[in-house]
């Protein structure tokens, strides 16, 4: 911002003479008599006289060719501080017209307009040029100390404002700086309550599952074992009714004999016999499923450790989610694994299992009208374990890839979601040491990969 005073002046009028005039007045020929000076300097001693500035003065003899110059000075970034205009001049613009094209080009331009005569009132010539600001007025003939101050007051002028210009634009930067700032930490704040949010979700969703556990578990219990017991009592009823069946041969009174062969038929007792123990199956089946969905609500949340690190199985982890959103992905994808072995990891399993919740879920909202795959592949890489969500869904435009990690963005409809699944996500990846990624082409699909450290450094 220290920049030296800009003394530049642009001189517009279409006589000679006036130019000679201006240059005399404002870059006067400074001469220098080295004896005169010494004996001065003998008589009264050495003193510093103040060196006025000079101007920097170039001529124009006609409007166009005046915006010729100022046009090259604010190329070269050499503006011009004023400008001093005849308001008559035959041969093309006159004064009026000429500073309506200047100030086209620099707005800033201070004008100085010079005319003895009255082509314009006052008045009119500031409704016209609507520059109360930027514009004094100067008769002809004039005098040269009112040339040197017109031109020194509003060279001055021109450095003030450009000061204050700079100054504004320097306090502009800093108020956007510190908004950025501001702004940067209500982003990280808000992240940071989503994840504390999410994070009693997951406490809330293990008390659940430890309460589903324990209610459960117990009435699970007794039905199952009640089913057993009842299939091998109905195997002794089978032996039994096999033999009541050998004794009707026996009977010799052929009404009863007929008697018991109709009941037989009335009660489908031969069908019955091979129906109960099919019903018996199923509903071993039943509770068996209920057994695993309840086993895999509680692997999924991990209610006994949720915010202890420990190594876990990273397939299991995967399954469990799997069948807790199986519901979700029915209707609209197959999901095909291509699992490889793995080393058990070092982590906090429930959280990542809640992110392969998110990348399923969203895998499954990505396809279209017609049933989609959707493929989860895992593999080991040095130190490292990967796991990848492809899908074969709508896939994402490149300027929503950069912001699909941000907190609350979302693509969905008001209301069908809050656009943390992905944050929460990134985030816990983050918290794990891991990195996550994206990659995607519209109409093709899109792939996650997790990239997560096998063993933790510090837990």
């Amino acid at each position: 911002m220290n920049q030296p005073p800009n003394r530049r002046i642009l001189l517009i009028d279409d006589t000679p003479s006036i130019h000679e005039d201006f240059r005399k007045i404002l870059m006067p020929a400074v001469a220098s008599n080295q004896a005169l000076d010494d004996m001065e300097s003998a008589l009264f001693g050495d003193t510093a006289k103040p060196q006025a500035q000079l101007f920097e003065l170039h001529s124009a003899y006609g409007g166009e060719e005046g915006l010729g110059l100022l046009t090259t000075a604010m190329a070269q970034k050499h503006p011009y501080a004023l400008a001093f205009v005849d308001m008559r001049m035959p041969q093309g613009w006159d004064g009026a017209k000429t500073i309506e094209e200047l100030w086209k080009i620099d707005p800033d331009l201070q004008v100085v307009v010079c005319t003895a005569y009255s082509d314009y009132s006052w008045e009119d010539l500031l409704f016209r040029l609507r520059a109360h600001d930027r514009l004094l007025i100067l008769k002809k003939p004039f005098d040269n100390i009112e040339v040197q101050q017109m031109a020194n007051t509003l060279a001055n002028k021109w450095d003030m404002a450009r000061r204050a210009s700079l100054q504004t634009s320097y306090l502009e930067q800093l108020v956007e700086q510190r908004t950025q700032a501001l702004q940067l930490e209500i982003d990280e704040r808000k992240h940071l309550e989503s994840q504390l949010v999410q994070s009693e979700k997951l406490a809330s969703l293990g008390q659940l599952a430890a309460g589903v556990a324990h209610e459960i578990n117990n009435p699970v219990g007794f039905i199952s074992s009640n089913l057993s017991t009842l299939d091998s009592y109905f195997s002794q009823l089978q032996q039994m009714l096999a033999a009541y069946q050998r004794c009707e041969e026996l009977i010799t009174l052929p009404e009863q004999r007929d008697q018991l062969r109709t009941l037989r038929t009335d009660l489908e007792l031969d069908f019955l016999k091979e129906d109960i123990p099919i019903l018996i199956r199923e509903s071993k089946e039943g509770i068996g499923r209920v057994t695993q969905i309840v086993k895999d609500l509680k692997n999924f949340s991990r209610v006994d450790n949720d915010q202890t690190w420990q190594f876990a199985n990273l397939h299991q982890g995967i399954d469990s989610t799997l069948n807790i959103v199986a519901s979700e992905l029915k209707y609209k994808a197959d999901v095909v694994k291509h699992y490889t072995p793995l080393p058990d990891i070092e982590c906090l399993a429930s959280q990542l299992n809640q992110v392969v919740m998110n990348l399923v879920i969203n895998a499954a909202q990505a396809m279209g009208p017609e049933r989609g795959t959707i493929t989860i592949s895992n593999g080991v890489e040095g130190e490292n374990v990967w796991l990848e969500v492809t899908d074969n869904g709508c896939g994402i435009a490149p300027e929503t890839v950069k912001k699909i990690f941000d907190p609350f963005f979302t693509t969905k409809p008001v209301g069908e979601g809050t656009g943390l699944g992905l944050s929460l996500s990134y985030g816990i990846v983050k918290k794990h040491q891991g990195d996550i990624f994206v990659s995607s082409e519209l109409g093709k699909g899109t792939t996650f990969r997790v990239v997560l450290p096998i063993r933790q450094t510090a837990a």
